[in-house]
């Protein structure tokens, strides 16, 4: 155990609870923790399997029914830019990317905070530009849930229904980038040390989610959730500068 550090294990089981309860999913969360015990690259590579696990609990958990019509209509383009996204962070500095990724969290979490009134017409044209968009950052930086709930949410569907529905596109997102990582040389087998942890976590994480979101309003913790994100954002860009 010597090899395995643990308070990235526990930030990461913290990171799938409070994805899961805020809706963004945890790789808002867990990519920036990672960046602080890892390259960028080797974030990239462990985010894409550690979503395989948590995402395939979220379907079970929540399996209440999964909107078809949001699955094609957000999922195709999804897979489609990731791998987009995937095989361009290949070709931009590690370094830009955290940059990248510190300013993305940064608007993200301030536009959401500042402009709640914001609602997205539900159309077919708007959920193609969501998917095209949360898979395209999903590939290049790690992470796009956050686009993809916005424009899911516009659909006002039924909590297990959002949830389970967002799982299945992320599941069909981190398979096709997890093929895309590995090409490109992101998955070590040095970090392989981890992933058994990593999908006990992703179980673990989600069902702990589930129970907390009984008991929590999810739009007071979305609003938490999105402080959280300010907050590493901050962090990631600073760390940057700073050392």
């Amino acid at each position: 155990m010597d090899k395995i550090n643990l308070i990235f294990l526990f930030l990461a089981l913290l990171a799938e609870i409070i994805g899961t309860v805020g809706g963004f999913g945890s790789s808002v969360f867990f990519v920036p923790i990672g960046n602080f015990y890892f390259d960028f690259y080797s974030v990239l590579g462990l985010t894409a399997i550690f979503h395989l696990s948590s995402n395939l609990s979220k379907i079970f958990l929540f399996r209440k029914g999964l909107n078809k019509n949001l699955l094609l209509y957000i999922g195709v383009p999804s897979v489609l830019c990731v791998i987009v996204g995937g095989i361009l962070s290949k070709y931009i500095d590690g370094i830009q990317l955290e940059i990248s990724l510190g300013i993305f969290l940064i608007a993200l979490s301030l536009f959401f905070l500042l402009k709640k009134e914001i609602v997205i017409a539900p159309n077919k044209r708007n959920s193609i530009l969501g998917g095209t968009l949360s898979g395209f950052s999903a590939g290049l930086l790690g992470t796009g849930g956050a686009i993809r709930g916005l424009t899911m949410a516009a659909f006002s569907l039924e909590k297990s229904v959002f949830i389970a529905t967002s799982a299945f596109i992320d599941f069909m997102i981190d398979f096709t980038r997890t093929i895309v990582y590995y090409q490109n040389g992101y998955i070590h087998k040095h970090d392989l040390i981890y992933v058994p942890f990593l999908l006990v976590i992703g179980i673990v994480g989600t069902f702990i989610g589930k129970k907390i979101l009984n008991y929590i309003p999810q739009d007071k913790f979305r609003t938490l959730s999105l402080v959280f994100i300010l907050i590493i954002g901050v962090v990631t860009i600073t760390k940057l500068f700073l050392f």
